[in-house]
Formats: C-alpha cells, sequence, structure tokens
C-alpha cells in the first residue's frame, strides 16, 4: 500500500472516489492506478474488502449493474466526508505531492534510460565501424592472397609453356633432320628452326600486348598442340 494510505485513510479517499461518481471494484482499483501514474497498482484483495466494510457501516450502498457491483456513497457516507473535510484536504495534498515526486522519478528515470540508450547505441556503432573495418581489411587481405596465388599459377603455367615450346622445337628439328637428311642438321633444318624461332618471338610479341588470362592460355595451349600434330603430319 502506498505510504499516502497509511492509519486507515485509503478508506476515506475510498469514499471521495465514490462521492465523485458512483463506481465498481475494478474502477475503483484502475482510477488509483492512474491517479498515482500506475506506480501504485492496489490488488482486488485490498480494495473490495474495504468497500465491504464501507457498506457494512452504512456509509456506502451498491446495486448490480450488468452483473457488477456498483457503490455509490449513502448520506451518512457524505456526513463523514464533511466531517473530516481538513483531513481530506491534507490527504489531497499529500497526493498531489506524491504524484509530483513520482513524475519527477518517472521523468529522471527515463533521462537516465535515454542517455543509457544513446551510450549503447553510440558504442555499437562504434563497433560496427570497427567491424566493417576489419572486414575490408579481410577482404584486401583475401585478394591480395588470391592474386599472389593467381601470379604464381601465372608463372608456372609460363614456365611449363616454355618448357614444352623448348621440346616441340627439339622434337621438330630432330624430326626435320631425320626425314630429309637422315643424319645431321642440314640448311632445311637450319631454315625450320628459324621458321620456329621466329614464330616463337611473334607469339610472345602479341602475349606481351595484352594480359594472358588463364582461359586464353589453355586457348593458345590447344593451337600449339594442333599445330604440332600438323607440323608431324606434313613430316612424314
Amino acid at each position: 500500500m502506498s505510504p499516502v494510505f497509511g492509519h486507515g485513510r485509503l478508506r476515506l479517499y475510498l469514499l471521495k472516489l465514490l462521492q465523485e461518481s458512483p463506481r465498481h471494484g475494478y474502477e475503483v482499483i484502475r482510477l488509483l492506478q492512474d491517479r498515482f501514474l500506475g506506480v501504485y497498482s492496489p490488488s482486488p484483495g485490498t480494495i473490495y474488502p474495504r468497500l465491504a466494510r464501507l457498506e457494512e457501516e452504512g456509509l456506502v450502498t451498491h446495486e448490480v449493474v450488468n452483473g457488477k457491483k456498483v457503490f455509490t456513497l449513502t448520506e451518512q457516507g457524505q456526513q463523514e466526508l464533511n466531517a473530516r473535510g481538513d483531513e481530506l484536504a491534507d490527504l489531497e495534498q499529500e497526493i498531489s505531492e506524491s504524484v509530483r515526486d513520482i513524475a519527477r522519478e518517472v521523468k529522471e528515470d527515463v533521462r537516465d534510460t535515454v542517455r543509457s540508450l544513446r551510450d549503447e547505441l553510440t558504442q555499437m556503432a562504434r563497433e560496427v565501424r570497427q567491424g566493417v573495418k576489419q572486414d575490408e581489411q579481410r577482404v584486401k587481405q583475401e585478394q591480395r592472397e588470391a592474386w599472389r596465388e593467381h601470379k604464381a599459377e601465372w608463372q608456372r603455367q609460363k614456365h611449363e609453356w616454355k618448357r614444352q615450346a623448348h621440346e616441340w622445337r627439339r622434337e621438330w628439328k630432330q624430326h626435320w633432320t631425320e626425314s630429309f637428311t637422315g643424319h645431321g642438321p642440314s640448311d632445311a633444318d637450319d631454315q625450320l628452326g628459324q621458321m620456329l624461332a621466329e614464330f616463337v618471338q611473334e607469339v610472345r610479341q602479341d602475349t606481351a600486348a595484352g594480359r594472358v588470362t588463364e582461359e586464353t592460355l589453355a586457348t593458345a595451349q590447344d593451337a600449339l598442340y594442333d599445330a604440332a600434330r600438323r607440323i608431324r603430319e606434313a613430316l612424314r
């Protein structure tokens, strides 16, 4: 129970509420909640027994409306209110002051809550920015690693292509020599070697003009395999 209603003063205030208007028990409870801004919420076990006692004393009476007991102040109840007018005035003054204190505390609580919420949002935003920055750094690091891997693969493919080109040139040179002379190098062999060297130089110049990708490298490799096959067939 609120400290304002100590020493039987709730009984007096119930008479005051019924003087304002006939009310049923639940309505009285809700009205007290509203007047105390929800801080004081009397239970039915507090209100209904007191209304029953006031009725026994002849201070209130009731009638059933839509299945609910609606309590009304009697003439005797009005006389008690008149006799205790000064006490009722002091009680209402205390209630007003109590409500103001409650409102001030609620306002301070709201202010503290808003300040705390603002601090939490600021911290959250800071953490989000830090997280984004870390994600960006991680993505950049992954991109650098991917580029290093791609570069290493390209170097490996380039080395393999050079090795295969050297092997093809050696095989073509040997095959040309065996096919046309049956023994060591000849002018025709030198000519073929020169042609192949010029071919390799031309391919290198063309590839230097643009970026070689894995797709273009695979296409070039297929073309070289096909060229090797055609040369072998022509030399047979």
